[in-house]
């Protein structure tokens, strides 16, 4: 099974422009994300897509893969999927630009969701997290996901999902994380999709793949990635990579 990590790298986020090419360490924030998914050994090749040749030219002068790419796209995934075809690949894997920290014992538990299905019924595995803080059951930017007995997903939202008319028995809540591992034809097939009403009501992608009728397997952990949104979030990132330096 041939595995290739891809790494969409947008110069101009929204809340923190820029935020791939501060420093971090003695790299960057995307520097960083990629030689550390080099160094997990995990992939077979491992490429950041981007729309700036500012970020394209830092990776070639690290010596990184990189994809420069000035196509507007819906979503991170349609802006994978759109290079997917240029790689000999039965499984990509969507590490996201601003988590420098990655956890490698969860990725490999996504690429055994694939090892493990030998009738290729899953086109997508991905990963959540228990909610213990009640504040994000209500925060929008938190999404929240309901899955079946086998973890499969049924639904994501926004909204606080499942609603518990029985505060006694109160079910087990997860948020969903961003990353993401595909079946190379999934994922292809996804780009040839359009939007669909309920990804582009709630703004979250992988509600396309439900919609198409696609298999999403969900991994439970208990490890919080470590993503950076803001300059807060950089700042607690410098005092991380400077404990491991």
């Amino acid at each position: 099974m041939r595995v290739v990590a891809l790494i969409p790298a947008r110069y101009d986020a929204q809340r923190f422009p820029g935020k791939l090419m501060e420093a971090l360490g003695s790299n960057t924030v995307i520097g960083q994300t990629y030689s550390a998914a080099e160094e997990s050994a995990l992939f077979d090749k491992v490429v950041v897509v981007t729309d700036s040749e500012r970020i394209s030219n830092h990776l070639n002068e690290i010596g990184g893969n990189v994809l420069l790419r000035k196509e507007v796209h819906a979503c991170g995934s349609d802006r994978i999927a759109a290079v997917a075809h240029e790689f000999e690949a039965d499984i990509f894997l969507n590490i996201q630009g601003d988590e420098p920290f990655l956890d490698t014992d969860s990725f490999k538990a996504l690429l055994a969701v694939f090892k493990n299905d030998p009738n290729q019924e899953i086109a997508l595995a991905s990963l959540m997290n228990p909610i213990v803080n009640n504040n994000e059951i209500e925060d929008p930017n938190v999404v929240k996901v309901i899955v079946n007995k086998k973890y499969q997903a049924l639904y994501f939202s926004r909204y606080p999902i499942p609603y518990n008319r029985n505060i006694e028995n109160s079910p087990k809540r997860f948020k969903h994380r961003g990353v993401y591992a595909f079946r190379k034809d999934a994922l292809i097939s996804f780009s040839q999709h359009e939007v669909t009403p309920l990804e582009e009501s709630e703004k979250i992608e992988c509600i396309r793949f439900l919609e198409m009728g696609q298999r999403i397997q969900m991994i439970e952990t208990t490890i919080e990635g470590i993503g950076i949104d803001t300059p807060k979030d950089l700042k607690k990132a410098r005092k991380i990579s400077h404990k491991k330096d």
